[in-house]
């Protein structure tokens, strides 16, 4: 009931944050001297797969390019940071300047809705309806599907969080988690889901802040050495990026200006948001210059990085043309999940005017809109709930679970719906059933209560 695979996706934006390596691309930027080497595409000599996706010449032009890299230049390939609010050549700027891999995009830098926090359950604190499954089975299934489909499209997605954070009950953003769990029983179940993603070729699988004694007591996954070799054991050979490092699980337990060098020394190829990409930076190159990180070590995860990114520039090279909003595929997808855990499977839920609480006021608004564009007025009759992840059930008529199902478990209202989603899409899709102008074609992938998974109108 445990195993979780959640899902980071690279070079698009998700719910759980998009990391973007590569944006930066290998090598100096245009106004160093250095040399990147040849493209890929340029080698006509037939190419050896290397088992992850990119091939031989992939890897020799990434060495080429590490090659003729200064060590700052390294440091930065190394590093994929956060950056505060919308200015985002700004931080372009810190990127060129710094030589970085990429950046991870979040809620604050698309003017997107926050997303809930996002496995074992109602005790989970953290993972909530970020998983695909409570089924270490279905999340295998179906974690490799899904995965498949992005790589086809081009966008790297990457297991998280090594080796499991749904079957832990601390979060991870504010303390260290333990997972007591013999590796026999992690093999059997949380790593199930991983095994599946390394098995279908995902390219990045992210370790969790989470100590596993039965490999490294007390030491977090993403700075351990013996949680990196297990993951390579799997037979992973693509590059694994570190959780955030400004989550408390780190920062309370290694200065700022060790955890990018520790990590890296244990088996990190990708440092993910460093609580200072200056002070990481910084210390990268002063690691190396001492010798408490080998520049062997450096050139190693470099040039794993570097090739990973020219293999996505080979097999999915630019088109020239802004990506779509994705506004239909999100509706299609809310239109498929919404379930109606309790309450009429045909018709109307609601008559011609609600009210409304709970939640966001962006999520209030949203609801709103889509009231306006469903026909539904607001001020007067039934009162609908929104409940966010963790949420109190508080009265309602009609609560509806915007992120994980678990908070209807306790509500006394009539009618429950699970939204599993906050976008304007999900919202139009509410209202639609609400109304009676659509039916709820979802079902529940866990149990809420008395409700079983597979339960709804679908």
């Amino acid at each position: 009931m445990a195993a979780t695979l959640a899902l980071l996706t690279g070079l698009a934006a998700g719910s759980a944050g998009c990391s973007v390596p590569g944006s930066s691309g290998p090598g100096p930027t245009p106004d160093q001297s250095s040399t990147a080497g040849p493209t890929p595409a340029s080698d006509p000599r037939p190419a050896k797969p290397l088992g992850w996706g990119p091939d031989q010449n992939d890897a020799e032009a990434a060495g080429k390019a590490v090659a003729g890299m200064s060590l700052e230049q390294k440091a930065g390939q190394v590093l994929l940071p956060f950056f505060a609010g919308l200015d985002a050549e700004a931080h372009a700027g810190i990127a060129e300047r710094l030589h970085l891999a990429g950046s991870i995009v979040l809620g604050d830098n698309v003017r997107a809705t926050p997303y809930g926090q996002v496995t074992m359950g109602p005790a989970d604190p953290t993972i909530g309806s970020r998983s695909i499954s409570g089924s270490a089975d279905t999340a295998a299934e179906f974690g490799a599907a899904f995965s498949r489909g992005m790589l086809d499209s081009g966008v790297l997605p990457a297991a998280k969080h090594f080796p499991g954070h749904g079957s832990v009950t601390v979060n991870s953003h504010e303390g260290l988690p333990v997972q007591s769990a013999s590796l026999e029983q992690l093999r059997a179940k949380d790593l199930k889901p991983f095994q599946a993603a390394i098995d279908a070729g995902l390219p990045m699988v992210m370790t969790g802040h989470i100590a596993v004694p039965a490999l490294q007591p007390g030491v977090p996954a993403s700075v351990s050495k013996a949680a990196y070799a297990e993951l390579r054991r799997m037979g992973f050979k693509g590059v694994a990026v570190t959780d955030a490092m400004n989550m408390g699980a780190i920062e309370r337990q290694f200065p700022d200006d060790a955890a990018a060098p520790l990590a890296l020394a244990a088996g990190a190829d990708l440092v993910l948001m460093p609580a200072s990409v200056e002070t990481a930076h910084a210390a990268i190159v002063s690691a190396v210059r001492s010798g408490s990180l080998p520049a062997a070590r450096l050139d190693e995860v470099a040039q794993r990085v570097a090739t990973m990114q020219l293999w996505r520039a080979r097999s999915h090279p630019p088109e020239g043309r802004a990506s779509g909003s994705g506004a239909a595929l999100s509706e299609k997808v809310s239109q498929e999940a919404i379930t109606v855990v309790a309450g009429p499977c045909r018709g109307p839920i609601v008559p011609a005017s609600v009210r409304v609480s709970g939640g966001t006021e962006q999520d209030r608004a949203r609801f709103a809109a889509a009231a306006k564009e469903a026909g539904v007025g607001i001020g007067n009759g039934p009162l609908v709930t929104l409940i966010g992840y963790g949420g109190s059930p508080a009265a309602a008529d009609v609560a509806v679970a915007l992120d994980a199902p678990w908070p209807l478990e306790k509500s006394a209202a009539p009618a429950k719906i699970a939204l599993y989603g906050r976008s304007q899409e999900a919202f139009d899709v509410l209202l639609a059933v609400l109304a009676g102008r659509a039916t709820a074609l979802g079902k529940l992938p866990v149990a809420v209560g008395p409700h079983g998974p597979g339960s709804g109108c679908g």
